[in-house]
């Protein structure tokens, strides 16, 4: 903690100021990229890891939502993921990281994200990740995974199958609609690398 930063929390102590506040205010201090969120998540296999810093950060990305009961947008969505790991070959989860976010994450436990994992033959290099539903919400959100009208926005069915690709080291961010082919998708991330 710098000197500055305990010196404010120090000074909170002495005024009396919450627990909350001092917390909120440390935490805005620590956070580690100023837009993007660092709640804790879980993968498939169980693992904890922090959306920003452990998922995100100096890394290429490619982000979708979806959730293992959708029988809309989403097998389609995880199949054409499956085809752009492919096109990658080695380069998953070493030049290019594949995560992809339950919008359920109520339903979708760790197991139930290794099982669907599993029926779609989900190489190395793509995870699956859960997490508490206002955890989720606000990445969602904050990767642009939203309606602005909120009666469409609650309503799952209708989510979007867009996915999310970033350069997060260059601060390079896109959306591409999920009917783009493979080699479209692969061209995108090239690009943005």
């Amino acid at each position: 903690m710098d000197r500055r930063l305990l010196l404010a929390v120090m000074g909170g102590v002495a005024y009396g100021a919450t627990a909350d506040r001092l917390l909120a205010a440390t935490e805005s201090k620590l956070a580690p990229h100023p837009y993007l969120p660092n709640p804790v998540l879980v993968d498939q296999t169980g693992k904890s890891v922090r959306f920003y810093t452990d998922l995100l950060e100096g890394k290429v990305v490619v982000i979708n939502m979806m959730y293992t009961v959708c029988t809309g947008i989403c097998p389609l969505n995880t199949a054409r993921l499956r085809e752009v790991q492919a096109e990658l070959g080695d380069r998953t989860g070493r030049d290019v990281h594949i995560y992809s976010l339950t919008l359920r994450p109520e339903v979708d436990s760790p197991e139930a994200l290794a099982e669907y994992a599993e029926r779609y033959d989900i190489g190395p290099g793509w995870s699956f990740l859960t997490g508490r539903p206002r955890d989720i919400d606000l990445v969602r959100r904050k990767l642009g995974f939203y309606d602005t009208d909120p009666v469409a926005d609650a309503d799952i069915s209708n989510h979007t199958g867009a996915l999310r690709i970033g350069n997060v080291a260059r601060d390079r961010w896109m959306m591409m609609p999920n009917r783009a082919s493979a080699k479209q998708v692969v061209k995108a991330i090239n690009n943005i690398s």
